[in-house]
């Protein structure tokens, strides 16, 4: 008798996604699909508006990262104005790269103290009504202020750059429509009335020492858990050093050999493909001259840790340096290992926000926008928090949009969730022979350390309660459990 497990949606994760997994008749796996259930819109929304409008309509996918939007957007509507990114005033560049730091870091906090530390700290297997903040908060106190307040850094640094936070706007073509004022920088670095920004890169630094520590006395599983091989992609600088904001694109296979050298973005398409499943309404994109079956990458904070040859603050790189040592590879393919790299990547995020709250260039109001000799098409590409986001537009003589493809980070780590389904159904489910609440959450954990957001994925918004349904070999329901 074979049976279908459905997972409706997956939880503690952005948007609506659903898993189901099909069992033979002695009750092994016999295949996994994640499925991604939203439809796919924005692509055609936007077409015939001006493309001036964009980087304040695209962030509309999405109120966990339209910052990411908003800045892949005005880069690529950058170029359409006539202007590459060295073509920018450097305080309309350093404005828009705090903007972008504070994202990131507001964005790992979120998800490593409010959807991942439940796992991490009560595991799996603990009940259902544990596995959240409120109980991080009940047993570890600190920890739970210091990811809630590290949070609220981040969102008030957009805030004072954007006007609010959460769809603000900063970016216009050519730079940004203002500078910060003395008294705004001054907030951030005095600790009055919010903790300084020193005091978030020593926080940082501490939750980088919190997650070492983990994997020392976790190592078993964190090394074993959802590893399987796959390539990596991400922005690297001239030197190979991990570049968030502005670089060129680099990928890697599961060894560490180059299978994308440090390519112009503008050349995406040239690179790229995506294919299309009848399961999913989310695409798959891999290196065309590698091939659809090992041409996917991962993307995000493991990706970008691997790919680049140096984080060029200096904290994190000895963070990093220390990651691999521990971790004893060049490349690290364990998908549990994403955790540490995004806590790398936040104490990263606070020492570059420390700098550039301490460059003058971010008070000049002075030359922040220039002007160029107009394009009829633009791509911008940026490390989001979850991985590389290219917005690519072709508008008509008059700047109207008349083609858009965006392909988001979550997108791009579509295939990298779906083995991790695949493996955890294989290792957990079939082994054990029986099916619990705690194993099916170890689906979720899978998915949930990519931090996917299935909205910008599929550019619509869902749901989020949890339906698990059971079906014998006749396609009746024969068991059904809903988490709310």
């Amino acid at each position: 008798m074979s049976r279908k497990i459905t997972i409706d949606p997956v939880t503690r994760v952005e948007g609506h996604g659903r898993v189901t997994i099909h069992l033979d008749e002695k009750g092994r796996v016999e295949d996994t699909f994640f499925h991604i259930v939203e439809f796919r819109g924005f692509e055609r929304f936007i077409q015939g508006h001006p493309y001036w409008q964009v980087p304040a309509l695209v962030q509309r996918l999405c109120g966990i990262c339209p910052v990411s939007h908003h800045l892949a957007a005005a880069k690529a509507v950058d170029q359409i104005a006539g202007l590459d990114p060295a073509d920018l005033s450097p305080s309309a560049t350093k404005l828009r790269k705090l903007l972008h730091y504070g994202q990131i870091f507001q964005s790992h906090a979120l998800h490593f103290f409010y959807l991942a530390s439940p796992d991490l700290l009560f595991g799996a297997d603990a009940p259902p009504e544990k596995r959240n903040v409120v109980a991080v908060a009940v047993e570890n106190k600190d920890l739970a202020v210091k990811g809630i307040t590290m949070r609220k850094f981040g969102q008030e640094i957009i805030k004072a750059l954007a006007g609010k936070k959460i769809h603000g706007i900063l970016a216009v073509p050519g730079g940004v429509y203002k500078a910060l004022t003395a008294g705004q920088r001054d907030y951030f670095m005095n600790g009055k009335d919010i903790p300084s920004i020193d005091t978030m890169v020593e926080w940082s630094q501490g939750m980088v020492d919190f997650i070492h520590n983990y994997h020392d006395n976790n190592r078993f599983y964190l090394d074993s858990f959802a590893a399987f091989p796959s390539g990596h992609l991400g922005m690297v600088g001239p030197n190979g050093a991990m570049e968030l904001y502005e670089g060129r694109l680099r990928a890697i296979d599961a060894t560490g050999n180059i299978t994308l050298n440090d390519i112009k973005y503008d050349d995406y398409a040239d690179y790229f493909s995506e294919a299309v499943a009848r399961w999913s309404y989310m695409k798959f994109p891999y290196l065309k001259q590698v091939g659809r079956e090992k041409g996917w990458n991962r993307v995000g904070p493991l990706a970008r840790v691997n790919v680049c040859e140096s984080i060029p603050t200096p904290l994190a790189e000895k963070a990093r340096q220390e990651f691999f040592a521990f971790s004893g590879n060049g490349v690290n393919n364990s998908t549990m290992y994403s955790h540490w790299a995004r806590l790398i990547e936040t104490l990263h995020c606070a020492e570059v926000m420390r700098d550039l709250l301490n460059d003058p260039d971010i008070l000049s109001d002075q030359d922040l926008v220039r002007e160029g000799k107009p394009r009829l098409k633009g791509v911008g590409v940026i490390e989001a928090p979850r991985g590389t986001l290219t917005h690519d537009y072709e508008v008509d003589e008059k700047g109207m949009i008349t083609r858009c493809n965006l392909i988001v980070s979550t997108t791009h780590n579509n295939d990298a969730m779906n083995h991790a389904v695949r493996w955890v159904a294989d290792n957990v489910i079939s082994e054990q022979g029986k099916i619990t609440e705690g194993m099916l959450n170890q689906v979720e954990v899978a998915i949930r350390s990519y931090d996917p957001c299935l909205s910008c994925a599929t550019q619509a918004l869902g749901k989020m309660p949890l339906q698990l349904e059971l079906y014998d070999h006749t396609g009746l329901k024969i068991h059904e459990i809903r988490k709310n």
